[in-house]
């Protein structure tokens, strides 16, 4: 701050409060400190050695038995508002200024307090027009009367005398010719309330008697918003350090415990006593996973980084965000997984001087975790046995079909003409097919483990398009949809798990049918791709209602059907 002005400030404090008060920081925050509420306006000096005005907003701090603990001092820079001021003066044309700026509410009062001036800046802020409020009323008018009330009384006790709740309170300093800027709430029209900064002077003529004063307030809101920010954050932050739910634990800059707060002490089972200036927080971890975490780390950064309270902190010391989890050990020896968050501490030259460590007791995840997973593995096993089952009684009634169909196909031998002869064929084909799908369903703990037994062997595209196509060619002509087919010539043989490769083509191919209308055709074609010749390309297409785009994603899911509504409210998309 500018000293001089520090040093006036002083003996008018002085003078004001009577009692001496020394030219520095007391006199800034004097009046804070006896709880009374202060705003005024001084000159700061920048680094670089440059002045400003600024409009300073002090508050004391203070601990849970109300000793004061430090300052709050909350500034605005008020540049503008003196450059429009300097140049009123200067240019003479005060009255012309006041009705032109829109950006401040100068009002304008005769002795009495009676507004006679009340500019368009005063207009836009409070929403009454100049011809509603001149000779009617005083700026105490359009204030909190319990602020106006409250500042008469805190006045009177501050200098010794009574102060009429009123305009009186409003200008009281100002007719004293002391230096007045002071926060209340103006009320609009619309009883909508803002919070304003007030800068109040009092105008006199060339004897030097009072003949009005000028109030110039500026909207306050924007400065209050930051602070309830700035308070709701320290309330957060407070709220976590204190909190017996977090380990908050603060070091030094080479890692030494520091804090050690009530959540630490509950969590790890040492009084803070035990571990401050004493440990780092490496010692309160399983010390293998704390050399595993380096290691990674070395690899991860290209780096060696000491096993120890380095591998803790290394990433926040490079300015990067870190949550990780490892096990902790309490002063009894019990163990339990904790997810801790690490922040790097800074001074104003941004050199790291400390690290706060924030920690929670992820046990209860961790077991929810462990339920969970067996709780698959129940559902697993459980499949497991009732596929196992059912494909066992389902080997039995296909074995004796097979039986009895080969059977009859031999007593037939001769008698049958050549589309009979086809439709034998398909009919063994698809009874191989069924063995195949149970031998599948008996293979499900391996697919469930991620391992599916699988015979690769030379298979014909042109054999497994034909066998699909023969398999369901009477499903769609019950159906009333024609199949087509359409396969390269001079195909090479692809080498795949043939009854697997057969089960996906039957799959796609009845799956077309199933939701193609009568009239309808599908077509399943098969070639090799012209941009990769070693890649087979196999489509099947119908002209079906088709999947809506939002649903297109979930044919990639496993055993995904659309729902029998969702087919039904798509009947007509053709």
């Amino acid at each position: 701050s500018d000293p001089l002005e520090v040093i006036a400030r002083a003996k008018a404090l002085s003078v004001e409060l009577s009692t001496q008060i020394t030219p520095g920081f007391e006199a800034l925050v004097f009046k804070a400190s006896r709880g009374i509420e202060d705003i005024y306006e001084l000159t700061y000096i920048r680094k670089d050695g440059s002045e400003f005005p600024a409009v300073v907003s002090v508050t004391a701090l203070r601990d849970a038995q109300d000793a004061i603990i430090g300052y709050l001092l909350i500034g605005t820079d008020n540049t503008a508002r003196k450059q429009a001021e300097a140049a009123l003066v200067k240019a003479g044309a005060l009255q012309s200024a006041i009705f032109n700026s829109a950006n401040f509410s100068s009002i304008a009062t005769d002795a009495k307090g009676v507004i006679q001036i009340f500019n368009v800046g005063a207009e836009r802020m409070l929403g009454y027009t100049a011809a509603e409020v001149v000779d009617k009323i005083t700026p105490a008018d359009i204030s909190d009367f319990r602020e106006v009330i409250a500042r008469a009384t805190a006045l009177s006790l501050e200098l010794g005398t009574s102060i009429t709740p009123g305009f009186e309170a409003l200008v009281f300093k100002a007719s004293r010719g002391i230096e007045d800027i002071y926060e209340l709430t103006y009320i609009r029209k619309d009883r909508s309330r803002f919070p304003a900064v007030v800068s109040v002077t009092a105008l006199r003529d060339a004897q030097n008697a009072i003949i009005g004063y000028l109030l110039i307030g500026t909207d306050n809101t924007a400065r209050k918003k930051a602070e309830e920010a700035l308070l709701q954050a320290g309330a957060l932050q407070s709220a976590i350090f204190n909190s017996a739910n977090f380990s908050s634990i603060a070091t030094d800059a080479k890692g030494v415990i520091q804090i050690f707060n009530v959540g630490a002490e509950r969590m790890m089972g040492y009084r803070a006593a035990e571990v401050v200036n004493k440990i780092t927080p490496a010692e309160l971890h399983d010390p293998q996973e704390v050399i595993a975490r380096a290691t990674a780390l070395s690899l991860e950064y290209g780096t060696p980084i000491t096993p120890g309270f380095e591998a803790l902190v290394f990433r926040a010391s490079r300015g990067i965000e870190d949550i990780y989890e490892l096990t902790k050990v309490r002063k009894d020896g019990s163990r339990f997984a904790a997810v801790d968050s690490v922040t790097a501490l800074r001074d104003a030259q941004n050199a790291i001087i400390g690290y706060l460590l924030i920690g929670t007791d992820n046990t209860v995840r961790r077991e929810a975790a462990v339920a969970l997973e067996q709780i698959r593995q129940d559902e697993i096993r459980f499949k497991d046995e009732f596929l196992s089952h059912v494909s066992h009684e389902l080997r039995s009634p296909l074995t004796a079909i097979k039986q009895f169909t080969s059977i009859l196909i031999g007593g037939l031998a001769g008698e049958l003409n050549p589309e009979q002869h086809d439709y034998q064929q398909i009919v063994l084909k698809n009874i191989h097919q069924l063995q195949s799908m149970i031998d599948d369903l008996l293979e499900v703990t391996g697919l469930q483990a991620g391992k599916l037994t699988v015979h690769p062997e030379s298979v014909s595209v042109e054999d497994a398009v034909a066998d699909t196509f023969n398999t369901l060619q009477e499903t769609a002509r019950a159906k009333g949809v024609a199949l087509f087919s359409e396969v390269a010539k001079d195909l090479p043989s692809v080498y795949a798990d043939q009854t697997r490769l057969r089960q996906i083509l039957i799959i796609l191919f009845d799956n077309a049918i199933k939701f193609t209308p009568a009239g309808g055709s599908v077509k399943l074609r098969a070639g090799l791709l012209p941009q990769s010749p070693r890649l087979l390309l196999i489509e099947v297409t119908d002209t079906g209602c088709g999947i809506e785009a939002d649903l297109a994603e979930k044919v990639f899911d496993r055993l995904y059907q659309v729902s029998e509504r969702s087919k039904a409210s798509r009947k007509g998309l053709g």
